[in-house]
């Protein structure tokens, strides 16, 4: 998702960075103590903050640690000395307006009940000492937060510590001990499927974009937006309409939209100016909040006010898309933050009632996607219905489900559903947010798995060109993108189109391309691809 994605992940690295903290454990104040403890029963350990600074310099643990640090795997071992070394660019005024959020407030709580103090201040201390580790120039770290905690004596409840360290993402491991269950199941068995053409190809058609500006006026928001087409348009095709991620922008697919448009699809690319990667680059400057409640009513919003000035564009006179636009039969097509819009749009109820509950406390756990949506929990209603009849159809690239859409919101959808799901998505793990969710939606519909995928592996090349330099943490990193990925969006291109091709007269022909055997037959070594149109219910977790 860009620069915008980024910060993002900054801030899901930022928690991750206190959860380590506590981890050590520090015993500073605000003259920079040079000593951590760390407590286990009554028993206590300290080491000095040089000694993690050096750790840090070498790749070497403490030996003073050693009757803890003896039992840790080498990919533990790894893990801490990345915590350690990992520095968090983003400065006080950001960091601070955080932290005073709801959410924040809610995290450093979790997190506080590992420091042991006679005050009932662990809260503020946590807030104090991330808001001064914030002013060092090389950006906020560990170390430093260690070296600016506001108190003269800390101690850390160490096994209370691991317990926040391990239950971290939860959602992510509870995903990879799901796909570990189901292995057997997904083994690879033998297509006798004929293909009539290749999919993935490119249409013979010459793309072209066309960029507007529109604006709404009654809610006074700008919505830019690229629609994508060729001479191969036709009226008995659907439009399709894209809804990016949060924190990203409406090229997120681009690879997807040229190759629909080269077919004769008309792509309509909007970006939602709440919830983009301008929106979120200002916040991460400290000058807007991240996220706004109304922004889950707005985006819904912007997608029929886009089909609005979509009608009227059909009525122009002099425009190359005159009569070319059948704004009655829409696809809706999103991704993460926008796959729950696309979603929303196409007839999934909001309700709040239980999000409002869960994201009282225990912030910690969540998943990246699952605390983005209890952002929510301000909305004054607990339930809203956004659908707009002129959606005919949905896909959902890992879209945010879990919450948002409560026990009941997913069965209102009444379009064809197709939903796609990474295994190793860390931000929106497909677990609770697409399989899951899934078993809730009515047929017809279609779940399909990217086995080894990331969250950002769909996403165009040119998008994803900053992941190099982003840590892997609990919650982000890691991602596979660009080359590696190109299998993924070659295979993405084939099932949007046949899924697209559903709505017209030819169908039937690329029907095969919705099926098991295809997807089969599309897997590589580095991507097994499954699709399955039910999932088994003993399969499924009995807590979901």
């Amino acid at each position: 998702m860009g620069k915008g994605w980024k910060s993002l992940k900054i801030v899901a690295g930022l928690f991750w960075a206190i959860a380590l903290t506590q981890f050590f454990g520090a015993n500073t104040s605000v003259q920079a103590a040079d000593t951590v403890v760390v407590r286990v029963g009554l028993l206590e350990e300290s080491i000095s903050l040089t000694e993690l600074q050096k750790a840090a310099e070498t790749g070497e643990l403490p030996a003073s640690l050693a009757p803890y640090t003896n039992r840790l795997s080498e990919q533990q071992r790894r893990f801490i000395l990345g915590a350690l070394r990992m520095r968090v660019p983003i400065n006080v005024v950001t960091i601070s307006r955080l932290l005073n959020t709801q959410i924040g407030t809610t995290i450093l709580n979790d997190l506080s009940s590992a420091v042991v103090r006679k005050d009932q201040a662990g809260v503020q201390a946590l807030r104090a000492g991330l808001v001064l580790g914030s002013t060092a120039p090389q950006g906020l770290s560990v170390l430093n937060f260690i070296a600016a905690y506001p108190s003269q004596s800390l101690k850390i409840d160490l096994p209370q510590a691991l317990t926040v360290a391990k239950s971290l993402n939860t959602a992510f491991w509870r995903t990879q001990q799901f796909m570990l269950a189901i292995a057997p199941q997904l083994d690879p068995r033998k297509s006798q499927i004929s293909l009539p053409f290749d999919p993935t190809q490119p249409g013979t058609a010459s793309v072209q974009v066309l960029n507007l500006q529109w604006n709404d006026q009654k809610r006074q928001r700008n919505i830019p937006v690229d629609i994508y087409w060729s001479t191969a348009v036709t009226v008995d095709k659907p439009i399709i309409i894209y809804s990016h991620g949060l924190g990203s922008n409406r090229t997120d697919l681009r690879y997807l939209a040229e190759h629909l448009a080269s077919h004769g699809y008309i792509f309509v690319a909007l970006e939602h100016s709440g919830s983009n990667g301008t929106n979120i680059n200002l916040a991460a400057a400290g000058k807007i909040r991240f996220l706004k409640p109304q922004e889950f009513l707005d985006r819904p919003k912007d997608v029929s006010f886009v089909l609005d000035q979509l009608e009227q564009l059909n009525q122009t006179a002099n425009n190359p898309l005159q009569g070319k636009l059948a704004t009655n039969n829409v696809i809706v097509l999103g991704y993460s933050f926008g796959g729950g819009t696309a979603l929303a749009v196409a007839g999934a109820e909001l309700q709040l009632k239980n999000l409002k509950q869960r994201c009282q406390a225990n912030l910690a756990v969540l998943s990246l996607g699952e605390t983005i949506q209890c952002v929510a929990q301000e909305l004054p209603e607990n339930s809203y219905q956004l659908q707009d009849t002129r959606i005919k159809q949905a896909i959902a690239f890992s879209p945010t489900t879990s919450l948002i859409f409560g026990e009941t919101g997913l069965t209102k959808l009444q379009v064809p559903t197709l939903v796609l799901a990474a295994s190793a998505d860390k931000s929106t793990p497909a677990l609770t947010e697409q399989i899951v969710p899934f078993s809730k939606i009515q047929s017809p519909k279609w779940l399909v798995g990217i086995v080894g995928g990331t969250h950002l592996s769909v996403k165009d090349p040119s998008t994803t060109l900053d992941q190099a330099e982003q840590p892997n943490t609990p919650f982000s990193g890691g991602e596979v993108v660009g080359e590696q990925a190109a299998d993924v969006r070659k295979f993405a291109k084939a099932i949007v189109l046949a899924m697209a091709a559903q709505l017209t007269p030819e169908a039937e022909k690329y029907a095969v391309f919705l099926t098991p055997d295809y997807a089969q037959v599309a897997s590589t070594a580095a991507f097994p691809f499954r699709l399955v149109r039910e999932i088994p219910l003993n399969i499924l977790p009995v807590d979901k």
